[in-house]
């Protein structure tokens, strides 16, 4: 617990903000998240939910982060129509091998290897056709709007709360809290400004499930595209595309229609499968993920905690813990805004510098369009 368990604003609804929230106020602190969208309009929202380090940078810390997250989900699995988390056995396909091991896309997660109990190299009559290598593991998948609406009554039973607010300004909002932890994912492009994050477009279809359980993915180094099938409650999530730099939200009939091709070659019960929904997401990228302590102009401390890539749910546990640790260190050694207890009133943070008029305060994530019934 922290010496003083202090005010923090939490900028940022998606699941990293979120988790970190969650760690925040179960450590003792009061926490208000600000988010511009509710949790049901984030990019956490319409991902797959697979727990996988991918598109993520630096491994080291990413694996670390990863195999924490790991633990935390597979306990969360033994509720999994609360907390959205399953345990599920999938195949890891097309990955050339090097002394035992992926490489490629997964060169430098050997320790992730060594830590996924039971990951063993995957049979012939196990993989899809045409790919000559794999793995086999079970590992956390996540139904990603029903983990959002856990984690906001989570935070809710610990005392915080989320506010929907557009912050336009660190500074700004380090004069409301005594500590900041940035989790704005790809606005912190021009929130802290940093150009290094940018888009990663991802764009996914939802089909009526035939039967499929098990969840499989088909990578090769360095692709924009792969083949993937994700078994959730509310549909069979088939993918996808990584286009770098790309901004559109809009889905592309002619990729969604590449994408079912790409997913029936290996399963062709799905050429056939109802469409329920299409989703094009925005991965939060950078050279690497910046997950670092620094004080702002006015003397606040704020927590850097973005740029996860598509590795969102895999790595959010793992980087709770850090900002925990972070703002601990900060409140310890007496680092904060100009006064404590400005979280509790007044209730109206645009007034300094985050952008209104007020919209309304969210505690659960409405599904919306997005998850098909």
């Amino acid at each position: 617990m922290a010496t003083d368990t202090g005010d923090v604003c939490v900028i940022g609804g998606g699941v990293i903000g979120l988790t970190a929230a969650v760690a925040l106020a179960e450590d003792g602190h009061r926490v208000r998240v600000l988010s511009r969208d509710a949790a049901g309009g984030t990019t956490s929202a319409v991902a797959g939910g697979l727990c996988w380090p991918y598109r993520i940078r630096p491994y080291e810390q990413a694996v670390r982060w990863a195999v924490r997250s790991f633990h935390v989900l597979a306990g969360l699995a033994r509720n999994p129509e609360e907390t959205g988390a399953r345990m599920v056995t999938g195949t890891m396909a097309q990955a050339p091998a090097t002394a035992g091991r992926p490489e490629g896309t997964d060169d430098g997660l050997a320790s992730w290897y060594d830590a996924v109990p039971g990951l063993r190299p995957a049979r012939p009559d196990e993989l899809p056709e045409g790919c000559a290598s794999g793995w086999r593991a079970r590992t956390p998948l996540v139904d990603m709007p029903t983990h959002l609406h856990y984690l906001e009554g989570r935070l809710a039973a610990a005392g915080g709360d989320v506010e929907r607010y557009e912050v336009t300004s660190l500074e700004a909002a380090g004069r409301a809290a005594d500590v900041v932890v940035n989790c704005s994912g790809l606005g912190a492009r021009d929130l802290v400004p940093d150009p290094d994050v940018h888009p990663v477009q991802g764009q996914l279809v939802i089909v009526a499930n035939p039967g499929i359980e098990e969840w499989s993915v088909t990578a090769a180094p360095g692709a924009t595209e792969t083949t993937y099938a994700l078994p959730q409650p509310y549909g069979l999530v088939l993918g996808g595309t990584a286009q770098e730099h790309a901004w559109s939200r809009e889905p592309d009939p002619a990729v969604a229609e590449a994408i079912v091709a790409r997913c029936a070659r290996h399963f062709p019960e799905l050429a056939r499968a109802r469409i329920l929904a299409h989703r094009v997401g925005l991965r939060p990228a950078r050279s690497a993920v910046r997950l670092v302590a620094e004080r702002l102009p006015g003397g606040a401390r704020c927590v850097h905690n973005y740029g996860h890539g598509g590795a969102g749910v895999t790595v959010a546990w793992g980087c709770a813990d850090e900002v925990v640790h972070l703002v601990r260190e900060a409140l310890d050694a007496g680092w904060g805004g100009t006064g404590p207890g400005r979280l509790a009133a007044p209730r109206c943070p645009w007034r300094a510098g985050v952008s209104g008029p007020p919209r309304e305060r969210s505690r659960a994530p409405a599904p919306g369009p997005a998850r098909p019934r």
